[in-house]
């Protein structure tokens, strides 16, 4: 007999029979009145069912993270989305709320972001590409507020902005390191004022958190005025709202606000909405959708990029003190294949950090055929040791059946009412709130500052802004700032080179170490693989 060829994901994707989209809001007791369709399976919903279900009691809500992650990733969306399939074969009525992808993985190193094997959300091909046309609006929202400040310069600039502290960014969808740094305005004095500029990537746009941050479209509004492009010629600072920018921005995003209705392969009902990456910005969905889904189901299932030094201290210590949330409990997502690269004390480190915002923790095995008896043994009782549940999820290969295990495991630790706290007093100095998360969640002895990074810092302060949760943009590969130092390291500083206020956002952003706002792509694009055919059928995306 042949070996067997096993099928990649988009196979998987493409072979399934999905249900249309108003049959899984059906599932919700959602009346399709509420939906705007986006073909036959994708809707947005519309402001219409908020007003309906506003009076609901809210289910219970449970986050995903994982340990420190392999450069592959250790398939933490998978688990998520297989753990809500298993949670409906159990008749637990469940949602899923999780981040939009953006171009840049898909065409660089990583690929998609739409879970894998038999644990994916649908349509695979079109989340991973355009799907409704959020980023694109994210996009040019922040490119409008960027084509109005320039504009604004070379007409007399009225605000007597100082273009050497324009601290604004164009954004574009998609790893490009050649736009880092750039200079514009070159040519004749026609092509507006000579300046340096630079580009981020979609979702490291402040644009990006302020969409998953606000609660609606009037929210949405004030806080795009607040968004600081830069300072005067009184150092003091100019926002969107001077350049009359607010109102335009708010109408590029008028649908982009709205979020996403999709389904796994087993009919789940998903949430896809907003999509910030947590390396280098706060790596959570939309408050939105996230309440929204709290609303519509027993249970809402969530995730936090990369591992939860990262995303989930960010959930919670930005997204759910904003959001006044209180989850009920986490997962841990790790893989035999991490445990080796980075030792059992890194899933020791994360799962001490997760306790100490009060919530039962469950570690979740995503399990690989080529696991050892020996190394499930180990972690299974490292885990049990530091009083955290354990087990195997085999979503990838059998779906929610293959998390039924993990499911009755997630469900009785949500039995109990939340006891969830923040980390720190969001109305510390800025210092001692970086010190805080550096010392308790990464283990560092301390912080070095860069001499611009003290002088933003006192700046802020002398503004009186300086009462905002933090957002450190860190390597997703280590709990230091250098991605080489795997496991636990010890002996070392966090070394913050910049501070950035997202005003609008309502954050603070730290930029540790050599952390890229603007990626750039790997020696062998995952594009390169990326084909369609001439009936369009899409291949090469995983």
């Amino acid at each position: 007999m042949g070996m067997k060829i096993m099928k990649t994901d988009i196979q998987i994707a493409q072979k399934a029979k999905l249900k249309p989209i108003q049959a899984v809001a059906k599932k919700l007791n959602i009346n399709q009145k509420h939906l705007e369709l986006y073909g036959q399976y994708k809707a947005k919903f519309l402001d219409s069912l908020e007003k309906e279900i506003k009076n609901k009691k809210d289910g219970k809500l449970i986050l995903v993270t994982a340990i420190t992650p392999t450069p592959a990733g250790e398939g933490k969306t998978t688990t998520m989305i297989g753990l809500g399939q298993a949670f409906w074969k159990l008749k637990q009525k469940t949602i899923i709320a999780m981040r939009e992808p953006s171009l840049g993985p898909v065409f660089g190193m990583k690929g998609g972001a739409a879970g894998g094997g038999r644990a994916q959300v649908v349509p695979m091909e079109d989340i991973n590409l355009h799907f409704t046309g959020d980023m694109h609006a994210v996009t040019t929202a922040n490119n409008l507020l960027s084509a109005l400040l320039d504009n604004h310069l070379h007409h007399g600039n009225k605000l007597k902005i100082n273009p050497d502290k324009i601290t604004w960014k164009r954004v574009l969808d998609m790893n490009d390191r050649s736009l880092r740094q750039i200079k514009i305005g070159l040519g004749p004095k026609t092509n507006g004022i000579v300046r340096d500029d630079g580009f981020v990537i979609t979702v490291a746009s402040e644009i990006m958190a302020i969409l998953c941050l606000s609660k609606n479209l009037s929210d949405l509004k004030s806080r795009l005025g607040k968004i600081i492009v830069g300072y005067n010629a009184k150092n003091k600072p100019v926002t969107a709202r001077d350049l009359k920018a607010d109102g335009a921005m708010a109408a590029v995003l008028k649908d982009a606000i709205r979020p996403n209705l999709i389904q796994t392969l087993e009919g789940t009902p998903v949430l896809m909405h907003g999509g910030p990456f947590a390396n280098i910005a706060h790596g959570c969905n939309s408050i939105r959708a996230t309440k929204l889904g709290l609303k519509l189901a027993d249970f809402c299932l969530t995730e936090a990029g990369f591992g939860a030094d990262l995303g989930a201290e960010k959930f919670f210590n930005i997204k759910c003190w904003l959001a006044k949330l209180k989850p009920s409990a986490v997962v841990l997502v790790a893989t035999a294949r991490a445990v080796n690269y980075h030792g059992l004390a890194n899933l020791e480190k994360h799962i001490v950090n997760l306790k100490k915002f009060n919530l039962p923790v469950v570690v979740a095995l995503n399990h690989f055929s080529k696991d050892k008896k020996k190394e499930i043994d180990l972690i299974k009782n490292k885990c049990q040791e530091l009083g955290a549940e354990f087990a195997i999820s085999k979503v990838w290969e059998k779906g929610g059946s293959g998390g039924v295990e993990l499911a009755k495991k997630v469900l009785k630790a949500t039995s109990q009412p939340s006891r969830f706290k923040t980390l720190y007093n969001t109305n510390s100095p800025i210092e001692n709130k970086i010190k805080k998360i550096a010392v308790e969640i990464y283990g560092a002895d301390g912080v070095n500052y860069s001499v611009q990074a003290k002088k933003e810092i006192k700046r802020l302060e002398k503004l009186k802004m300086y009462k905002l949760p933090i957002c450190i943009a860190k390597t997703q590969y280590s709990f230091s700032d250098d991605p080489k130092r795997e496991g636990v390291p010890k002996n070392f500083k966090i070394n913050i080179r910049e501070i950035k206020i997202s005003a609008g956002a309502g954050f603070i952003v730290a930029i540790a170490g050599k952390i890229m706002t603007m990626p750039g792509l790997p020696k062998k694009p995952a594009a390169e693989k990326i084909d369609i055919s001439s009936y369009g059928k899409i291949t090469g995306i995983f």
